[in-house]
C-alpha cells in the first residue's frame, strides 16, 4: 500500500526485536503537557456526536500522501469522511509496523467498530469526518503540529459541533 524502501522495512523489522524496542523505550522523551483539557459530557453518549482521531498516517488513495521523505515527519492531517469504504482507505507511515492495519484499518481507525455501535444506539452519530495525522513528528514539525495542524482540525471539530473526539494512536 505506501511507498515504503526496503530500508524502512528493515528499520521497522529491527524495531521489532526485544532489545532495540526496549533500548529506544527506554531513551524516548514524550513530550509532556500540564494542561489536559478534560470537559464532561452535557449529555448521553447516545446523543453525543463523535469523530475519530488517528495518528496512523491513513488517508483516502485519492488523498495527497503524507510526506515519507521528510526524516522529521509531516505535521499535516487528513480528513476521512465518515461513510468511508474501507477498500477506499491507504496508509502511508513508515516508522510503525503496519501489516496488520493494511489487512484490517480498524486497528488504527476503528470505522466500523464505531458503526456498530451507532446500529446499536450505544452512541451518537459521526462527525461529517474523521481525521488523520501522521505519528513521529520531530522538532522542526512538533510546533507546527502542536500550534498549527492540531488547532486547525480542534477547531474544525468545535464548529461542526462534535461532543467527543476518540484519539487512536497507531
Amino acid at each position: 500500500m505506501s511507498k515504503e524502501t526496503l530500508f524502512d522495512k528493515l528499520l521497522v523489522m529491527i524495531f521489532r526485536i526485544p532489545i532495540v524496542k526496549n533500548y529506544w523505550a527506554s531513551s524516548y522523551q514524550a513530550v509532556i503537557f500540564d494542561r489536559v483539557p478534560w470537559t464532561k459530557l452535557k449529555k448521553s453518549l447516545s446523543e453525543c456526536k463523535i469523530a475519530l482521531i488517528t495518528t496512523g498516517g491513513i488517508l483516502l488513495k485519492t488523498d495527497k500522501e503524507f510526506d515519507l521523505n521528510d526524516p522529521h515527519g509531516d505535521s499535516t492531517f487528513r480528513r476521512i469522511p465518515h461513510d468511508v469504504a474501507l477498500d477506499d482507505l491507504t496508509i502511508i507511515h513508515k516508522y510503525y509496523d503496519h501489516r496488520d492495519a493494511d489487512l484490517d484499518p480498524n486497528l488504527i481507525l476503528p470505522i466500523e467498530v464505531l458503526r456498530e455501535l451507532q446500529a446499536e444506539g450505544i452512541v451518537g452519530p459521526s462527525n461529517a469526518f474523521h481525521y488523520s495525522f501522521m505519528g513521529h513528528i520531530e522538532e522542526q514539525h512538533l510546533t507546527t503540529l502542536i500550534q498549527k495542524s492540531a488547532v486547525d482540525a480542534a477547531k474544525e471539530i468545535k464548529q461542526q459541533q462534535v461532543d467527543i473526539a476518540l484519539l487512536v494512536p497507531a
